[in-house]
């Protein structure tokens, strides 16, 4: 597959514009508003088109509202339930097929506010930050935004993000042994730039993944945000309650709206979700 430089280019400069003004929503409470359209352009140094497709992603995702002839408003915070994984395993499932990637950037740079409170580093600490389209089988299935602590992680190569398990390349060759990620899940739709990437048409359905991984001595290693195809994947929760040493006889069967079979590989963990993730085919 044959990368498009201008779809490329178009949903980086967005991506920066996002983190801008998720910057500034961070920075404030909700009901709070943000600087005008005509401000954030000028400060940014960016067009109103682009400008407004940052803006419309973050008011698709609950974190920006709108209101016409006053401007625009920080949200109401979300409900959120918390997942629990298996401690047991650090990775789910993945999806079927052969899995590649395509770097769309590769730099280094400042981490900035908001990237430096996640890694617990200096604004001005260096940081590894990485676009990559990800494939299955040739085709385009998710857009990965790796910020990695540069420090962690010297002479990382652009071979070592293009081809296997990235989290085995920092144990073998980096002596970096990730342990523990907090991770969350919200549904969003494409981008025009994003589904020009994806090969699917804009608006089309997603899944925004956000993950902090940190190392077995506790560091902060990466920050990842990352765009999945919603036509393609489907979340699935197995939740086991403590305290119940065997399953009652007869009472096996299949549950709404969880597949039949074992996903999890092994005996059930007390108060615990485990989630798979599943490719449609």
């Amino acid at each position: 597959m044959e990368i498009d430089a201008a779809a490329s280019g178009a949903m980086l400069k967005r991506e920066r514009v996002r983190d801008a003004i998720l910057e500034l929503i961070e920075a404030r409470r909700p009901g709070d508003a943000i600087p005008s359209e005509r401000t954030l352009c000028a400060s940014l140094g960016v067009s109103r088109p682009t400008l407004r497709a940052a803006v419309d992603e973050l008011v698709v995702a609950g974190l920006l509202v709108r209101e016409h002839g006053r401007g625009m408003f920080v949200a109401a915070e979300k409900i959120t339930q918390e997942l629990v994984s298996d401690r047991h395993s650090f990775s789910l499932p993945q999806a079927g097929g052969v899995w590649t990637s395509r770097l769309l950037e590769f730099s280094t740079l400042p981490a900035g506010a908001r990237v430096s409170r996640k890694l617990r580093v200096s604004p001005a600490a260096e940081i590894l930050y990485v676009a990559r389209l990800r494939l299955v089988d040739g085709s385009p299935m998710a857009i990965e935004h790796l910020h990695v602590r540069a420090d962690l992680v010297p002479g990382l190569t652009r071979g070592e993000l293009e081809q296997g398990d990235l989290y085995e390349h920092l144990r073998d060759r980096h002596g970096v042994r990730v342990s523990e990620a907090v991770q969350s899940i919200e549904p969003t739709v494409v981008t025009r730039a994003e589904a020009d990437l994806l090969d699917v048409p804009e608006l089309s359905p997603a899944l925004l993944f956000e993950r902090l991984t940190t190392d077995d001595r506790g560091r902060p290693v990466e920050y990842v945000h990352s765009l999945y195809r919603g036509d393609r994947y489907r979340i699935v929760s197995r939740l086991t309650l403590g305290g119940h040493d065997e399953q009652p006889a007869g009472k096996e069967g299949h549950h709404p709206g969880i597949p039949p079979g074992d996903f999890t590989g092994g005996d059930p963990v007390p108060f615990s979700t485990r989630g798979v993730v599943q490719q449609n085919p």
